[in-house]
């Protein structure tokens, strides 16, 4: 069975050799691990299941403890938002996932937290003191159970519409180990799909799909059952490990596991997307002069 992680970082960690097209460096800033993956060819990312792009690893402290205004975890996250966003034009942030279920709310919950200014404009924004903001248009998509359109269509229709220059997506992740759950972020420049912490894959949404470059940002809420059964208690052979399987498994049902302090953890998870976003898009605008529009 091959073990089910969104995570670059694990996929990588996962081979048992070095794969050739993939450059790894780590680094530390303000007391934060940073691991940067750079998946370069299409073959390395076949063997790692992921697609061929950057991948940055920022290793947290556990995102049940509070979120300052001052954290330096903020001017960490947003710089390396920064690095991968276009320095001019529109940016269009979107929260995917269903608010009503709470591993997967992640998206929807930040996207509640940005402050959309693209309505700002002309002499009201000169006369309020608003003209040195970005335009930012944000979007919650829902899921195609809430609202009958596919996630990716929903998007790219918007996308359409009104031309941003990059979007900024937002989703749940599934980890293989418990230890990730709540204290990584990941963000990449290679796209999303929808539901995919949740294992509900749905339409791609990358540059591919949209025109537009899409950076992703995810934080893993989920385990796959079977995922951590096989990976605490490897199999010795093909029926021991399908019996492991079914055990977690039951009716062919697909099981996840998730913090007992869940809705703890996405809170505090989106307070600290949501801030980061905004000070990565608004570099010029003093962070209490972002949280009094907000």
């Amino acid at each position: 069975m091959e073990l089910r992680t969104d995570l670059a970082i694990e996929a990588h960690e996962l081979q048992s050799e070095e794969v050739k097209g993939v450059e790894y460096a780590c680094e530390e800033k303000e007391g934060l691990q940073i691991e940067r993956l750079d998946v370069k060819t299409k073959r390395a990312g076949q063997l790692l299941s992921k697609e061929a792009g950057r991948y940055v690893t920022i290793s947290l402290p556990p995102l049940t403890d509070n979120v300052r205004e001052t954290d330096k975890r903020l001017l960490v996250i947003s710089e390396e938002i920064r690095r991968l966003i276009p320095v001019n034009g529109m940016i269009m942030v979107v929260g995917l996932g269903n608010v009503n279920i709470t591993p997967d709310a992640l998206g929807p919950k930040v996207a509640q937290g940005v402050l959309a200014t693209r309505h700002i404009t002309g002499e009201i924004a000169r006369s309020t003191g608003l003209d040195r903001l970005r335009a930012v248009a944000v979007l919650q998509t829902g899921v195609t159970g809430q609202t009958g359109i596919e996630t990716g269509e929903l998007i790219l229709s918007v996308v359409k519409r009104i031309r941003p220059t990059a979007l900024i997506v937002v989703d749940a992740l599934a980890s293989r180990g418990l230890e990730r759950l709540g204290c990584t972020l990941q963000i990449s420049d290679t796209g999303i799909a929808p539901g995919a912490g949740v294992g509900n894959h749905r339409m791609k949404i990358s540059e591919e799909t949209l025109g537009v470059p899409v950076i992703a940002l995810g934080i893993p809420t989920v385990v796959d059952a079977a995922t951590l059964v096989c990976d605490l208690l490897p199999a010795e052979d093909e029926k021991t490990h399908r019996e492991l399987v079914e055990s977690v498994s039951p009716r062919g049902s697909s099981m996840v596991v998730t913090p007992r302090e869940i809705d703890l953890l996405i809170d505090r998870a989106a307070h600290l997307l949501s801030l980061s976003i905004n000070i990565s898009l608004h570099p010029d605008i003093e962070v209490s002069d972002l949280l009094s529009l907000l």
